[in-house]
């Protein structure tokens, strides 16, 4: 098993394994295999010492992952909550930030429905 940034990669096509990686997605991982010169259809047990190596110095070189990118979104975030703007309002509350409606939906940010009594259509 593959060891890249931290993760274990499963056995699976390159370009399908590399996005188990936190912060490459489908079309990174196929910028990645070009540029490394692999094909993408080959499995991840298949593949020889160098190229892993190879694909670790890109990964390494050219994109920020796992650790790195997870500090720097949440430092994003914290920014945003400290200069006290909308979308880190909306952080801070535990609400939709991009603008979605809230009256009904909006579940997963707020979490579960909390009944309110003498709230009643008439």
């Amino acid at each position: 098993m593959a060891r890249i940034a931290g993760v274990d990669l499963p056995n699976k096509h390159v370009d399908i394994a590399l996005t188990y990686i936190y912060g490459i997605g489908h079309s990174s991982a196929l910028k990645i295999c070009e540029k490394t010169g692999i094909d993408i259809n080959k499995k991840m047990n298949d593949l020889t010492a160098d190229e892993i190596n190879n694909l670790r110095k890109v990964i390494e070189s050219d994109y920020k992952v796992e650790g790195r990118l997870r500090t720097e979104v949440s430092l994003n975030i914290k920014r945003l909550m400290d200069i006290g703007s909308y979308r880190g309002l909306r952080h801070r509350r535990g609400l939709p930030v991009r603008g979605q409606r809230t009256r009904t939906n909006a579940r997963t940010r707020k979490g579960r429905k909390k009944t309110v009594a003498g709230k009643k259509k008439r």
